[in-house]
């Protein structure tokens, strides 16, 4: 739910496209194609699905207060910038914390947090972490290598089940967290205990640090798989807005509801395919080479010139 609401979610979903293109350009690297795929869900949730309150952080974000622990009062989690903790609001896990870029975008074209806030990127004794932890900006926990996030996202939709709560728990997934076994265990646990108040967005988009999925171990029929642990699942384009509220408005009683949103890396940058399958983490290994993605990338994404020239 937008602060704002002036902006529809499709230009949502181009700011944050945008937003990370420039700063990569500034940085000499960036998360872009996590930037081309996830940009469409994560405006809808911003700006549509998510229930929350106004944020309870500051704008441009603090530094690093230690620890969450007894000793340490003045340490804090990036949930504040969802809002407070409250029966009908609802939560939000992100479990890809390598997504952390694309996520600080989203808050800030939603209006949840400054723009400022990326000047703190990756900076010593800040919050604004490369890779998202528990005190990073819409982050409420810190999610391990990878695949821990919906464990942790699915005790709470369990708890606040059991407490009546109307709120609901979403949790934005990559599809690399499919080759651990932790997910799977989750899913059956979520269906014995009929756990369903939760939503998850999976960025179906088939890469990985490693390059393509399929290279790396391929997981054939995944929405049958799904399926088959007791969730209901639905598979949809993930660039395809109108497809995503529908599958988000589709959930069964008794069973947890998983969007797999088909995606591509590409979406909104196709010069980027000039970079396949390596497209985990953009870097430039020349002037050269950052200028020619930069003047293609700007003028696929309509960037005027002033803001190419601060790039």
């Amino acid at each position: 739910m937008s602060l704002t609401n002036e902006k529809s979610t499709e230009d949502i979903a181009h700011g944050i496209r945008k937003r990370v293109f420039l700063h990569t350009m500034r940085n000499n690297g960036g998360y872009l194609s996590q930037a081309c795929s996830a940009a469409e869900s994560l405006a809808f949730l911003y700006n549509e699905a998510l229930h929350l309150g106004a944020p309870t952080l500051p704008p441009v974000p603090k530094p690093f207060a230690g620890v969450p622990s007894a000793h340490n009062p003045d340490a804090f989690t990036g949930a504040g910038y969802h809002g407070p903790f409250a029966p009908d609001y609802d939560r939000f896990f992100v479990s890809p914390a390598h997504y952390a870029l694309v996520i600080y975008s989203a808050l800030i074209e939603v209006g949840r947090m400054d723009e400022n806030a990326l000047d703190h990127f990756n900076k010593d004794g800040g919050s604004v972490e490369m890779i998202g932890a528990e005190h990073s900006p819409g982050m409420e926990v810190t999610t391990g290598s990878l695949a821990q996030g919906l464990s942790m996202a699915s005790g709470v939709a369990f708890a606040r089940k059991r407490a009546g709560d109307k709120g609901k728990v979403w949790v934005y997934m990559s599809d690399g967290e499919f080759q651990e076994g932790q997910t799977w265990e989750c899913l059956s646990a979520m269906r014995h205990h009929e756990i369903d108040n939760i939503r998850v967005i999976v960025d179906v988009n088939r890469q990985q640090c490693d390059g393509a999925m399929s290279s790396v171990q391929e997981l054939y029929d995944l929405p049958e798989r799904i399926a088959a642990f007791g969730a209901t699942c639905r598979s949809i384009d993930g660039h395809d807005l109108d497809a995503m509220r529908k599958a988000a408005d589709s959930a069964e009683p008794g069973k947890p509801l998983v969007i797999l949103a088909n995606t591509s890396p590409f979406q909104g940058m196709d010069f980027l395919k000039k970079r396949f399958p390596r497209l985990h983490y953009v870097r430039f290994k020349s002037e050269a080479e950052r200028k020619e993605m930069r003047d293609a990338l700007a003028k696929e994404l309509g960037v005027d010139m002033h803001e190419i020239e601060e790039a």
